[in-house]
This record gives structure tokens, C-alpha cells and sequence, in this order.
């Protein structure tokens, strides 16, 4: 079992920065590939980045160079560092984690990720 809970959302201006943060607890989580999702209204769900349990990173086509992933392991905290900002980046954010290792094709599909948090709500103004 893992616990998530994310922290760090808040409402800026387009070209802002954030950096979000997920503190995980119960097993331990460098087991675990972890990703950051996020869900506008009325869209689907979509993974952003993830970190495998190699360290390897992956991220989508629309938050390359913008948005880095990063994990603290001595205190269990998975960070999305936000940059440069869009409206279109807002939504709900979330970071979940899998069960056990995950292939590098799965890594943004949310259909394999077993542990999810509750959210975190970022908001981007123009």
C-alpha cells in the first residue's frame, strides 16, 4: 500500500512557475515507478511525467522543457517542477504511483498506475 497527497497548486499568471510536491507514505516508494497526471474538465485524464524506478524520465510532447520531474528518496516526496506556464496547463494534478515496475510505455497511462492522491488544483490566468 502506498499513500499519496499532493501539495503546491495555487493560481498564477501565464509564464509562472510552480513546483508541486507529493508525499508518499507506506511501502516503500522508490519501488514504484511514480507519474504526475492532470484532468481539465471535461477531459480525459493525462499522463505529464514519470519517473521510472530506474530514474529514468519521461515526459509528454506538451510539457517537454518546461516541466521537470524529480524525487526526493530519503524523504519520499515526488516533485513536478512547473515553468513557463499556459493556460492550457491548468487542471487538476495528481501523482500516483504503480504497483512494482512498469514499462517505459506504460508510464503515462494513468490505466496502470494502482495508487493514486487526491489532487492538487493549478490555475493559469493569461
Amino acid at each position: 500500500q502506498v499513500q499519496l497527497a499532493e501539495s503546491g497548486g495555487d493560481s498564477v499568471q501565464a509564464g509562472g512557475s510552480l513546483r508541486l510536491s507529493c508525499a508518499a507514505s507506506g511501502d516503500t516508494p522508490n519501488r514504484h515507478s511514480m507519474t504526475w497526471f492532470r484532468q481539465a474538465p471535461g477531459k480525459d485524464r493525462g499522463g505529464v511525467a514519470s519517473i521510472a524506478t530506474d530514474g529514468a524520465e519521461k515526459y509528454a510532447n506538451s510539457v517537454k522543457g518546461r516541466f521537470t520531474i524529480s524525487k526526493d528518496n530519503a524523504k519520499n516526496i515526488l516533485y513536478l517542477q512547473l515553468s513557463s506556464l499556459k493556460v492550457e496547463d491548468t487542471a487538476m494534478y495528481y501523482c500516483a504511483a504503480s504497483q512494482g515496475w512498469l514499462g517505459w510505455l506504460l508510464l503515462l497511462q494513468p490505466q496502470a498506475f494502482r495508487y493514486w492522491g487526491q489532487g492538487t488544483q493549478v490555475t493559469v490566468s493569461s
